[in-house]
């Protein structure tokens, strides 16, 4: 009898197991009509307009932190008007500190500069950042979110749909890499000399070396930006624009299986491009989370906790290393020097980095 007891619990434990998967399979098509590709690709010339190439370009995506690209055109926006100034302390409230990581560790009642918001967004992805833009700007979130779609909807963003600031996963907050690349484009093309920011690797906050997540601005020459984005929804991430024989062009990768895949995805993509060549589909969908993947992650990602950053559980977390094709070898990664009060920059057209001291950073 004792025997019999002790199998109860377990056998109990594996039928309820059993239920959950059948109910969870049962609710997926909810999620497929929200983000139905499990990746996708876009590169485009913005001289000329010219789609280079795109895999599921206008099927939406959850865009996690690449999201935040529009809460910074927005930042740029109040910088060229007045609203804001780059100097400007903004204070942090309680929703904002509470926001999930990654974060800057902001505390409520204290403030924290537009440049350092601006820094903490591109390098950090710092969620907490986002969200005292977001309320300076428009009151509270939810009304900056309002802001954010319908500015998206005047560049042209039919697909797209802010929730929030940050990325922070909502079944609301969708877009397209067709919209994505739209909005990076806009960005350097409306406020060219911010364009700078995207740059930046690293800064000092509070006296604590804030380092970014884009490691292929290390590995590609002339890339200069943008952004990436992570959240077990979505997949990987990465908006990217890079300059070759002054030539710029503009990509953006959706749903990346891991880091590593998603980046030499991108460098594919930019190679190609400067070629004048599309990349074969089948490679974009190599390097992509299969859609029923990306609905099973969407289903089992808990919304109010989940990170929109680079942070991916330990058993996911790959090698950031540099695979040679085509002929072309990785260039070397440069050293890292950490500057007190700096903020380092990649060169816009050579591997080589540089050192640029941040006004805005301060030792407090």
């Amino acid at each position: 009898m004792a025997n019999i007891q002790s199998i109860q619990p377990t056998w109990l434990l594996n039928r309820l197991w059993s239920l959950l998967a059948a109910l969870l399979l049962l609710g997926l098509a909810g999620y497929a009509g929200v983000a139905r590709a499990g990746y996708a690709a876009i590169v485009i010339d913005p001289a000329t307009g010219e789609v280079l190439s795109a895999v599921n370009a206008d099927e939406q995506n959850y865009p996690a932190s690449l999201t935040k690209m529009m809460t910074l055109y927005l930042t740029f926006q109040a910088l060229q008007t007045g609203k804001l100034k780059v100097d400007q302390e903004l204070p942090i409230s309680g929703w904002a500190a509470s926001r999930a990581p990654t974060k800057l560790g902001l505390r409520p009642g204290q403030t924290i500069s537009v440049n350092d918001c601006i820094l903490g967004m591109v390098t950090k992805s710092a969620n907490d950042a986002a969200s005292v833009v977001a309320e300076s700007l428009g009151g509270n979130e939810s009304h900056f979110a309002e802001m954010m779609t319908a500015q998206a909807a005047l560049l042209g963003m039919s697909s797209t749909h802010f929730a929030n600031a940050s990325g922070l996963p909502d079944p609301n907050n969708v877009s397209t890499a067709r919209d994505m690349a739209k909005l990076a484009m806009a960005l350097y093309r409306d406020f060219p000399q911010y364009a700078h920011y995207f740059s930046t690797k690293e800064f000092v906050f509070h006296g604590q070396l804030i380092r970014g997540h884009n490691n292929l601005m290390d590995r590609y020459p002339g890339m200069d930006g943008l952004k990436t984005g992570f959240t077990d929804a979505s997949g990987f991430n990465l908006a990217s624009t890079a300059v070759r024989d002054g030539r710029r062009l503009f990509a953006v990768v959706l749903g990346g299986r891991t880091a590593s895949a998603r980046d030499n995805l991108m460098a594919r993509l930019l190679d190609d491009g400067f070629d004048n060549q599309p990349t074969p589909e089948t490679l974009v969908a190599q390097a992509g989370m299969s859609s029923r993947t990306h609905r099973v992650l969407a289903a089992l990602s808990p919304i109010d906790t989940a990170e929109a950053d680079e942070t991916a559980p330990a058993h996911r977390r790959v090698s950031h290393g540099c695979t040679p094709h085509r002929g072309r070898s990785c260039p070397r990664v440069a050293k890292v020097h950490h500057h007190k009060s700096t903020t380092r920059l990649a060169h816009r057209h050579k591997t080589k980095k540089v050192l640029l001291a941040s006004s805005g950073d301060k030792d407090n």
